[in-house]
């Protein structure tokens, strides 16, 4: 593979291949190399999630995710055309169970209208159950541009762009280390070393220390949460028709237990957010010794903990009782119980943590001498991650001159 180039990128996930196509199109002059440790593209958070396209509801006006998302929405779903990237717009409906979440819900159609997405309208119990005949509660949001799509199948799809453009998307090629000298950004990885004008490191649950690597602070500090799904077996899968969410807790960045139908026509129910071992926790019980010292020594993780006990038990009772998982999802579909289903798959959520013990809620984005690094890209990072890639090519364009 090649030794030198312009830019290197650091990861073959959505966001990685994303950044890499936006600065090809703006400077194809560029010779541009991805490096991605894994054997195939998008391996992980990028194939290992729901799969929902969100529409930019849930954002705090200013955030990035506010002003991400909608963009981002709608180029995703413009890509997913031009690619025959399996996909459908098939809505969304936030609950409200009762009159103690209605402010909740009123916040979130304001933010959303704020954010410009398009067709927002209230529901009460008979136009939810006109839509959802199995869901109840007293009133919902509907987001009928929310949708579904393959994310795996997109990173693929910008991987074969990429090389038919002439850049090289390099797989079983990890980093393992970070030097500067003469005017060049060295990369030591798993197949060589690679020298650099400038690099972009979308590192997803190893961002932070690839950042410290290249002269970076500490903060954030990455803490991993095991997500898992369950699917609602075949025969049961009338009982959602597209996409059913609760209103949020506004204190943490989840969204909570939700029901969501694939593209595939499978309905998922998930995710669950378990502290895990690894930083690819595939099993609950994958343990690595690196991975959790570095979660436990994090000041930042027992200050989280102190403010979050509460939903930190609760997390537990859904991973260690599937019947208390399922109930989480029955108190919105009560017709489900836990015979309806079975496990589907899990993944690990890459999520910043601050010293101070507050989980990150936007996307973070750090640079250094002769780098920039995504520090933090959770949900909605997958949809939004072509608006994503426009704001760091922008920003890196100075650095390429």
């Amino acid at each position: 593979m090649t030794e030198e180039c312009d830019l290197a990128i650091v990861g073959a996930g959505i966001l990685g291949l994303a950044v890499a196509a936006e600065v090809n199109g703006r400077r194809p002059e560029l010779s541009v190399t991805v490096l991605e440790h894994e054997e195939e593209v998008g391996l992980h958070q990028t194939s290992h999630n729901s799969g929902v396209i969100h529409a930019g509801i849930y954002y705090a006006a200013g955030s990035l995710k506010a002003r991400l998302c909608v963009e981002g929405a709608r180029r995703m779903y413009e890509l997913c055309e031009e690619h025959a990237v399996p996909h459908e717009r098939c809505g969304k409906v936030i609950v409200a169970r009762g009159a103690s979440e209605l402010p909740g819900l009123e916040e979130l159609e304001r933010r959303g209208r704020a954010n410009g997405v398009q067709g927002l309208r209230r529901l009460d119990a008979s136009g939810l159950r006109d839509l959802e005949p199995h869901c109840r509660g007293v009133a919902a949001l509907h987001s009928p541009d929310t949708g579904v799509a393959d994310f795996a199948a997109v990173a693929r799809a910008l991987a074969r762009r990429l090389g038919e453009r002439g850049v090289e998307v390099a797989t079983g090629a990890g980093v393992t280390g970070v030097t500067l000298k003469r005017s060049r950004i060295f990369l030591r990885h798993a197949r060589g070393e690679l020298r650099a004008r400038f690099a972009i490191f979308c590192a997803g649950a190893w961002s932070d220390r690839l950042a410290v690597l290249a002269g970076a602070s500490a903060e954030p500090r990455i803490v991993p949460f095991r997500g898992a799904y369950l699917r609602l077996r075949p025969d049961r899968r009338g009982l959602v028709n597209s996409l059913i969410y609760p209103v949020p807790d506004p204190g943490l960045p989840f969204l909570g237990v939700h029901l969501t139908r694939d593209v595939g026509g499978e309905v998922l129910i998930g995710p669950t957010a378990l502290l895990a071992l690894a930083r690819e926790a595939s099993s609950p019980a994958r343990l690595r010794p690196r991975d959790l010292l570095a979660t436990l020594s994090w000041p930042g993780t027992w200050r989280m903990f102190g403010r979050h006990w509460r939903a930190g038990l609760r997390e537990i009772a859904h991973a260690a009782s599937r019947r208390a998982f399922v109930a989480a999802a029955a108190a919105y579909v009560p017709e489900l119980g836990a015979a309806d289903v079975e496990f589907a798959f899990a993944g690990v959520r890459a999520q910043a943590v601050a010293r101070d013990g507050s989980l990150v809620d936007d996307f973070v984005i750090q640079g250094t001498e002769r780098a920039m690094h995504l520090r933090n890209a959770p949900s909605p990072a997958a949809t939004s991650s072509l608006a994503i890639a426009r704001v760091i090519a922008e920003r890196a364009d100075a650095e390429l001159r």
